[in-house]
Formats: structure tokens, C-alpha cells, sequence
């Protein structure tokens, strides 16, 4: 796969591919600024990412072809922010600035709202250098940016999708997004190209929860909930407890993290208190 990539990001090969590619031709028919047009397209067909009327927000989005298709699918709020300028597009708002400045995250706050965004795309990736390795660090490293930005601008279960390269890295970065959303997975859709290593995260249902599976806590269980389960609050987050007692001092692992509640196991009793409240 080196051998080709390295192949394909030299002498303009990529350009003269592109003349040749179906998607390229279509996106220049149906007047798209890109054939990256088509792969939203198809991960919303088959993920259901964007619904109508959702506030989306595309990050890296220069020229603007995932903002078109954003347009069409929501006809709600868009917002694509990129270093560079983008073109107008009727009915999109667009940022020139740096995700990884504050200054630049307290603008898309101020431009949609403090209640947060429904979805976040990014299809950026780094200008290509013809090493893999260094390549495959900076997609994981743009990745890990709009990850980042997404948590800062994404609404309870709201959506996100990003472009990365496959590679020694990637296993450790979809383990560290997937803590953030209730559903995850990755797609290629038919629109990328069969030589490409990119394929994209899609999170569903963004957790907004102070705590991940595997969080470890020292609780006391003070209520039974309807099901017989322990109820604790956790930074006024419900977690439910299994095969404990009132009056129990435990320490509990998070085995599970939902919207607005998560659920955990005992990992070592610690004793009693005194208490006799019950739901």
C-alpha cells in the first residue's frame, strides 16, 4: 500500500486520475465543488447522519462541496469553518479560522447557539508529502482536532463524522472516540477511491456524561431503584449499580454509558453506613 500511495501523491497523478473518475465528472455536472460531495451523500443514505432541519457545522470544509450536501439534507443552520476562504454558498455561513484556537471555538459558539450543534463533519486531510507514516500522523492528528472541537460544540446525542487514514495509529484513536458517543462504527463509502486508506469515523448520540466506561468510583448506595438496582449520583449523573444493598460503601466500575444515565458493577465491598431511603 506505501509503495502505491507514494505513487499516487507524486507528479500530479492524483490530478489526472481525478479527470478520468467518474464522481469527478458528476460532481462537475451537478455543479459540486467536489466529488468528496458524493461520499456524504452515501454515509447519510446508509448512516442517517443529518436530518432535516438539523444545525450542522463542517469543519475543515474549503471548497464546500460536504457544505452543499449539508444545505440539501438539513435546510437548517450550516457552518463551514477552514483556514482558508471559502466561497459564498446561498444559505451557509462560513469562519476563516484554526479549530485548535479558542478564539476560533467561541466564534462557532456565538454563530450557533450555546444549546450546541446537531451534527459535525470534518473531511480534512492533511496536504499529502508522500511519506506514509508522517501522513498517516497528521490525518490523526487533524482528527483528533475536530474530535476535540466536536466536544466542545456538539449538542446531547448529536452526530459526528470524520475522515482518517487507516494505519499504526488508528486503532488507538477510535478507541479513545468511541468513549464519546452511545453508537459507533466506521464506513467506506463507494464514492472514495479503492487505492485510498481513508475511511470515516461516524459517532452517534454524543455523551455528554462526566464519566466513561471504566471509570472506577468509590459511591454509597443510599437508594434501590424500581428494578432492584442501586442508584448512585455521580456529579448529578444516575448510574445504576447492580447487586447492592442500602447502606452499602462500594467501589463500582462503569461498565456502560447511555445519554442520561450509565451503569456499572462492583469491583470491592467497603462496608456500611447508615441509611434507609428508598425510591
Amino acid at each position: 500500500m506505501h509503495n502505491l500511495y507514494q505513487l499516487l501523491v507524486q507528479g500530479g497523478t492524483v490530478m489526472a486520475r481525478d479527470r478520468r473518475d467518474y464522481y469527478y465528472h458528476q460532481a462537475k455536472k451537478e455543479g459540486y465543488r467536489s466529488r468528496a460531495s458524493f461520499k456524504l451523500m452515501q454515509i447519510n443514505e446508509k448512516h442517517k447522519i443529518i436530518r432535516r432541519g438539523d444545525s450542522v457545522v463542517d469543519l475543515g470544509a474549503a471548497p464546500g462541496g460536504w457544505l452543499q450536501i449539508a444545505k440539501k439534507l438539513s435546510g437548517g443552520k450550516i457552518l463551514g469553518v477552514d483556514l482558508q476562504r471559502i466561497e459564498h454558498i446561498e444559505g451557509v455561513e462560513t469562519i476563516q479560522g484554526d479549530i485548535n484556537m479558542e478564539s476560533t471555538i467561541k466564534t462557532i459558539i456565538q454563530a450557533t447557539g450555546l444549546k450546541g450543534v446537531d451534527v459535525v463533519l470534518c473531511d480534512a486531510a492533511p496536504n499529502l508529502s508522500g511519506n506514509w507514516s508522517y501522513d498517516h500522523a497528521r490525518s490523526i492528528e487533524l482528527a483528533t482536532s475536530a474530535l476535540e472541537c466536536a466536544k466542545k460544540i456538539l449538542k446531547l446525542k448529536g452526530n459526528f463524522v470524520v475522515k482518517v487514514f487507516q494505519g499504526d495509529m488508528f486503532n488507538d484513536y477510535l478507541q479513545n472516540a468511541r468513549e464519546n458517543f452511545v453508537r459507533t462504527t466506521t464506513y467506506s463509502p463507494k464514492a472514495s477511491r479503492s487505492q485510498s486508506a481513508e475511511i470515516y469515523f461516524i459517532g452517534k448520540k454524543f455523551l455528554t456524561a462526566p464519566l466513561r466506561k471504566g471509570d472506577e468510583f468509590i459511591v454509597e448506595v443510599k437508594k434501590l431503584g424500581s428494578g432492584g438496582d442501586g442508584v448512585v449520583l455521580i456529579d448529578k449523573f444516575i448510574v445504576f449499580v447492580k447487586e447492592v444493598a442500602v447502606g452499602e460503601k462500594v467501589r463500582i466500575s462503569i461498565t456502560d454509558v447511555k445519554p442520561n444515565f450509565a451503569f456499572a458493577y462492583v469491583t470491592e465491598r467497603l462496608g456500611k453506613f447508615e441509611t434507609s431511603e428508598q425510591f
